[in-house]
């Protein structure tokens, strides 16, 4: 909404680094969506830049990392052109032969699969399989090209970007398929997986089993995310399978809604945080926004209560005991385009649901 993060993000990828170190972490998973679009600014690049320096130059861990849908895949495989092959495993672009980076511990050896997010129409090109339609036949088509690659008695990690089925999600997310697609993920697809990292949600949470987790984003992207607990999750392999716990992160922001009249919010206690104010005033204020900053420098969005009970109740049909076709499509239009349909717009919508009804074949 206009506001930068990039403090915010220092002290978060500041935290990441202390517990890197304390943990004495062997390896740092990064599970993609690593910027929020494919063409992220210059100073997100460098800060995340020095970051990854820091990690290699102040931590012992290796690094894992996947590009995600709000990624461009081939700036994220662009970061392992200089890796050290024996430490660092970057994948931007789905491959048919997914290699995996293996490190030993003292009970043997440990493989990771890094699965990065595809489209369905490049994963049909990359496996030659026409019949990828959906995003679970992309990962299980990765999921195939990696377990062949995975050595004999190795324990395996993977790590993949989708929207697992049972997931809890957000509005800020951003859809993986078309519209009308299928883009949830059954869980079995990841069967034989000591440990699945998935990027994606941005709720901290297990799906389908607990060693399929997702470890959420590191800050709240969203006002439906007040109050959630950030967070990073710490995974120990062992001989009695997986233990897992979650390193909470100290936010220096956090992301709050306050709903109130205009001039209680005005009354209230200064603060740094985020802040979307619901205000109940029945009548329109002038210039709220401004005013409001002056409590809350980072003020960010404002609207009235009576007009989410408006919408509600143009939603629930406004008592309205039926509805004809026409009027829904009009409806939509109006959510959509902010008007009501045209008379050429109503007779196309007519003929379209006369042919339909009459069994007319369409062309």
């Amino acid at each position: 909404m206009g506001l930068s993060l990039e403090e915010d993000h220092v002290a978060i990828l500041d935290q990441i680094l202390e517990t890197l170190l304390v943990e004495r972490a062997d390896v740092l998973v990064i599970a993609g969506d690593v910027f929020d679009r494919a063409s992220p600014p210059n100073s997100s690049i460098r800060q995340f830049n020095r970051f990854l320096k820091r990690v290699a130059e102040e931590t012992e861990a290796a690094v894992v990392m996947i590009s995600g849908n709000h990624d461009s895949g081939d700036r994220i495989e662009a970061m392992s052109v200089f890796s050290t092959a024996s430490r660092v495993l970057v994948r931007g672009i789905a491959d048919a032969v997914e290699t995996p980076l293996v490190l030993r511990d003292e009970r043997g050896e440990v493989a990771f699969s890094a699965l990065p997010f595809s489209y369905e129409y490049a994963a049909r090109e990359v496996f030659g399989d026409e019949g990828i339609s959906a995003p679970a036949d992309v990962i299980a088509a990765q999921i195939s090209a990696a377990r062949g690659q995975v050595p004999e008695g190795a324990r395996w990690v993977v790590v993949a970007h989708a929207f697992v089925a049972g997931g809890a999600v957000g509005e800020v997310e951003r859809a993986l398929t078309r519209v009308g697609g299928i883009e949830t993920v059954p869980s079995d697809v990841f069967d034989g997986a000591d440990y699945v990292a998935l990027g994606h949600l941005h709720e901290p949470q297990e799906v389908g089993a607990r060693h399929i987790r997702y470890s959420g984003a590191p800050l709240a992207f969203g006002f439906d995310e007040a109050g959630n607990e950030k967070s990073m999750t710490v995974v120990d392999l062992t001989a009695e399978g997986v233990e897992i716990r979650t390193v909470p992160f100290r936010p220096i922001r956090q992301v709050r809604s306050l709903t109130g009249a205009f001039s209680d919010l005005l009354a209230g206690t200064s603060s740094e945080d985020f802040i979307q104010a619901i205000l109940t005033d029945e009548n329109p204020l002038i210039d709220p926004m401004k005013r409001l900053r002056a409590t809350y420098p980072n003020a960010c969005h404002l609207a009235y209560a009576r007009q989410a009970r408006a919408l509600e109740t143009k939603l629930l049909g406004s008592g309205r005991t039926a509805v004809t076709p026409i009027e829904m499509v009009g409806d939509f239009m109006k959510v959509v385009r902010g008007r009501e349909p045209n008379a050429a717009e109503v007779a196309i919508v007519a003929d379209k649901l006369h042919s339909a009804t009459s069994g007319e074949e369409q062309t």
